[in-house]
C-alpha cells in the first residue's frame, strides 16, 4: 500500500483541477475527491455523504449537487468516502468516528489556504455529522440537506449551535428521515437555521436538484460575498 500524503499535492490545487485523493483520517487513509474553480477561490468546502450502511458515498447525487453549488460560488471542494466506503479505511461508527473523519479532511483542505472561509456541508447522515463537525470547529457557515435528528441514529442528540449562518433544506414527504422530528429539532435552536421547506420532493429531491442547488448557491454567496 503506498503511503498517504499528509498534505493535498499542489498539482490538485491547479485552476480547474479535479482530483482523486487519499487524505490520512483516524482510522486510516480516506478516498476523496477534490474540486478546484477556475477562477481564484473564495472559500473551501467539504461535503459529507448520507448513511454509509444504506449505500450513501460520495458519488451521491445531492453530495454532488452540493459540491457543484459550492464549486460554482468559488469554493475549492471535497466530497470524501467516510470510514469503510469505497476505498476509506476503517469500520462505520455511527457518526462518531464519521464526524473525526470529517474534521480530519476539514483540517487537510484547510491547510491548502487557511485564510478562506470554510463551509462545512452534508445530506442525511452526513448532515447530521456535518453539523457535529461545526460545532467543533471554526467554520464560516454550514448547509444540511434532510439532517436526521430524531430515531434515524443511536448518536442524534443534537449537537451544539455552530454560531455561525446555517442552511437547512427538508421535504415534508421525506420517508427516510422524519421531517417533523428534524423541524421540531431545527427550531429549538436559538437562533434556528435558515430553513427551507419542500412538499413534494421526498428524500432524495427528485427532479428537484437544480432548484435545490440554485437555493444553496443564493445562500453561500450571501455568505462569501457580502455586499
Amino acid at each position: 500500500m503506498s503511503p498517504v500524503p499528509e498534505t493535498i499535492p499542489e498539482t490538485a490545487l491547479r485552476p480547474g483541477a479535479s482530483s482523486e485523493l487519499l487524505i490520512a483520517g483516524p482510522a486510516g487513509r480516506l478516498e476523496a475527491l477534490l474540486t478546484t474553480p477556475k477562477q481564484t477561490p473564495i472559500g473551501l468546502c467539504v461535503v459529507c455523504h448520507p448513511h454509509p450502511l444504506f449505500g450513501g458515498t460520495m458519488a451521491n447525487k445531492v453530495v454532488w449537487t452540493l459540491a457543484n453549488a459550492a464549486l460554482k460560488t468559488g469554493c475549492r471542494v471535497v466530497r470524501f468516502n467516510f470510514r469503510g466506503v469505497g476505498r476509506s479505511a476503517g469500520l462505520f461508527d455511527d457518526t462518531l468516528g464519521e464526524t473525526d473523519d470529517a474534521l480530519a479532511v476539514i483540517e487537510a483542505l484547510r491547510a491548502t489556504a487557511p485564510e478562506l472561509p470554510l463551509v462545512i456541508a452534508g445530506f442525511s447522515f452526513g448532515a447530521h455529522v456535518a453539523l457535529k463537525a461545526a460545532s467543533r470547529t471554526a467554520c464560516a457557515a454550514l448547509v444540511t440537506i434532510a439532517p436526521p435528528m430524531g430515531r434515524y441514529l443511536k448518536t442524534a442528540e443534537p449537537p451544539a449551535h455552530p454560531q455561525v449562518p446555517w442552511l437547512a433544506v427538508h421535504s415534508a414527504d421525506d420517508d427516510t428521515v422524519s421531517y417533523a422530528e428534524t423541524r421540531t429539532a431545527m427550531m429549538s435552536y436559538d437562533p434556528p437555521p435558515e430553513f427551507i421547506h419542500y412538499d413534494d420532493a421526498g428524500h432524495f429531491f427528485h427532479g428537484r436538484l437544480g432548484e435545490l442547488q440554485a437555493q444553496v448557491q443564493v445562500f453561500l454567496e450571501r455568505v462569501l460575498r457580502p455586499a
